[in-house]
Formats: C-alpha cells, sequence, structure tokens
C-alpha cells in the first residue's frame, strides 16, 4: 500500500530538505519503497546521505506548502534518535529510515529503505473529509506539467465539495493555495502554447 506523508532529508552541508512523498510500505511499516524522481532534492540528498525521516502528518497546510515549494518559515525540527536526520516537531509519527539499495536504471529511482527507529509525538487527528481532499489536491500540483490542463481543473471542481463541507481553516487555506497555484501554472502553459503558435 501506499501511504503519503513527508520526507525529510539532508545534502553534504546539513541543509533539511521536506518534501511529499508517498511510498510503498508493509503494513508492519519495518520497510518503505521511495520513488522519487532524479531531478528531485530528495533523491540528490538521499544519494549524498542515504538516510531520512518519513513523518505521518495531519497539517495539511504544511503538506500543501511543502508540495509547491512554499515554506517561506522551515517548521521546527529537532534532531533524529539513530540517524543524522531531523524530524518535523508537529508530525504525528515519524520513521527514521536507511536507504539500503538505490535503484537508479528507469526514469523514477525505486530506493528501499528499512526503519531503524519510530517515534510518536502525538495522536493522529483523525479521519477528514476535506483534509484527504487537501492530499488529493497536493497530488494535482505535483502533476500540474503532466495531466491535461481539462483534467486537472475537473478533478479539483470534484474536490471543492468535501472541503466546503467539512473544513477547517488550514483546510480551507491549503486548498485555496493549491488552487490558485494549479490555476496560475496552467495559464503559465497556456501563454507558452500560444507564444509557440503564433511563431509558427
Amino acid at each position: 500500500m501506499i501511504l503519503e506523508g513527508l520526507v525529510t532529508t539532508m545534502n553534504e552541508e546539513g541543509m533539511v530538505n521536506i518534501a511529499p512523498m508517498g511510498p510503498i510500505v508493509d503494513e508492519s511499516l519495518t520497510w518503505f519503497r521511495f520513488r522519487p524522481y532524479k531531478t528531485s532534492k530528495t533523491y540528490q540528498n538521499l544519494l549524498q546521505r542515504p538516510t531520512g525521516v518519513f513523518h505521518v502528518v495531519d497539517d495539511v497546510l504544511l503538506l500543501a506548502r511543502a508540495t509547491i515549494g512554499q515554506l517561506d518559515v522551515a517548521p521546527a525540527v529537532f534532531a533524529a534518535n539513530l540517524i543524522e536526520g531531523r524530524v518535523l516537531a508537529d508530525a504525528c509519527r515519524w520513521y527514521e529510515f536507511d536507504a539500503e539499495v538505490i535503484d537508479d536504471s528507469q526514469s523514477r529511482t525505486d530506493i528501499d529503505a528499512r526503519v531503524v527507529f519510530t517515534g510518536k509525538i502525538r495522536d493522529l487527528f483523525g479521519f477528514n473529509r476535506a483534509k484527504h481532499a487537501v492530499v488529493e489536491a497536493a497530488i494535482l500540483a505535483s502533476r500540474v506539467h503532466i495531466l491535461p490542463a481539462e483534467e486537472l481543473l475537473r478533478q479539483l471542481a470534484a474536490l471543492e465539495g468535501p472541503v466546503q463541507k467539512t473544513a477547517g481553516p488550514r483546510e480551507s487555506a491549503a486548498f485555496t493555495l493549491l488552487s490558485e497555484y494549479i490555476r496560475d501554472e496552467l495559464a503559465v502553459v497556456s501563454r507558452k502554447v500560444a507564444e509557440t503558435k503564433s511563431q509558427v
């Protein structure tokens, strides 16, 4: 199965990167398979330092900001227990891991990681349709240059109902942020296509 969350990794200089990631996991959560693109900082960091921390979170505004690269204020972190890494202080649970196999023979890398330490900060908020809708919107935002515009906007519109019905302030803010990002990026793509056609 796939578990959505946030991953922290560090480069050789000790700079922390926070990225949304949905690894394949076993039900006991003892290993993860990450599939980052080779252009991602997560991939580059794991090549330099093959350790990281996967976080189960319920703050979808943080997830949204990390997805579109708008973490203007870095969230609080503390040192991991068994690896050289950083834990998000507001996570629900965290899993420190060692990346044991890195297979980059395909366009997306397969990274098999073994969990070496697990910690808990607080209970998960619980099931909420708006939170799930924001996660889906974040996935759409990450694919804005891959999926057709009509399909993106159709799926985004379908997610708006659960947000309106069940969201709190952070869920509403997160969905608005992602919606604006998707529409802005689609406008940029549309302008580039129009400019290309005008030059033909």
